[in-house]
């Protein structure tokens, strides 16, 4: 009996050591992450829709167009296999239509930042599609840049002076970045608007404004956190629009550039690229 009860024993180790032996499963690989860089921009059309406006000389000179090449030959070095702009768009995918009729005199006649670096790069890069993922208000739903309300109560509390400090502060950037056209090529002023530390790439507008506002009507929270909500929804279809492994170039103003660049080094399976090292090759 004492033989057969070793036996089972002897017999239930080697099963163990069977089991133990054999190799664990590998759990599956993670995706590779979507890549993306967002290159900050100036209006090069001077559309004036932004409370402080600058005035951009014409994109269209020979001098310009020249630059703008040289700009768009080293973002290619990222070797995005996505672009997308600030559009919006209707279509599967988000694509934008006028792509498609992209030619060499679209280039020579459209003076905006969509079609001069967007399409231009998407076109050296073998792309069939450019994708629009902009998102502005429709009927009935919220206003994503509430500034008329964020006026006028400041102007009701006394602290209109707040508002107009901050909006002094960024007129004297932009009359300096004006100033600077004189003398920088395309390059060097892309790489003024997406340096991290200079105003584009801070939030101290947008937090400055914060304490504007009463108890019951916070007015500079409300501006933060709809302008939040814009971007947070633009990224939301970045996500919707790419898959594990691209490589995402996205052309925006760069307002939008502090969001934009958190949501990328923030989102799991999402990776932040950085457009200054491109950038100070093509200056």
């Amino acid at each position: 009996m004492q033989w057969a009860i070793r036996a089972g024993v002897l017999a239930l180790g080697l099963i163990g050591v069977a089991v133990a032996a054999q190799p664990k499963a590998k759990p599956p690989a993670a995706p590779p992450p979507v890549q993306v860089m967002v290159l900050g921009t100036y209006h090069f059309g001077n559309p004036g829709l932004d409370i402080n406006n600058m005035k951009a000389d014409s994109v269209l000179t020979p001098q310009r167009q020249a630059e703008l090449q040289r700009v768009a030959e080293a973002i290619l070095a990222f070797r995005p296999t996505r672009v997308m702009v600030e559009r919006q768009s209707n279509e599967p995918g988000f694509a934008v239509p006028d792509y498609a009729t992209f030619d060499a005199a679209m280039l020579a006649s459209r003076a905006n930042e969509t079609v001069q670096i967007g399409y231009r790069i998407a076109r050296l890069a073998g792309l069939t599609a450019v994708q629009g993922i902009d998102e502005q208000p429709g009927p009935g739903e919220p206003d994503y840049f509430p500034y008329g309300k964020l006026e006028a109560t400041a102007q009701r509390l006394g602290q209109t002076p707040v508002l107009e400090r901050l909006n002094g502060e960024v007129g004297a950037w932009l009359k300096d970045f004006e100033a600077a056209q004189k003398t920088s090529s395309v390059g060097q002023l892309l790489a003024r608007m997406n340096d991290p530390n200079g105003l584009q790439g801070k939030m101290d507008y947008y937090y400055g404004a914060l304490g504007i506002g009463d108890r019951d009507d916070q007015s500079g929270a409300d501006l933060n956190a709809m302008w939040y909500l814009r971007n947070a929804k633009i990224f939301g279809k970045l996500m919707q629009a790419s898959q594990p492994g691209d490589r995402v170039l996205v052309i925006y103003g760069s307002g939008h550039l502090f969001w934009l660049r958190h949501f990328a080094r923030h989102t799991p399976g999402y990776v932040d690229v950085d457009a200054m090292p491109y950038l100070k090759k093509a200056r």
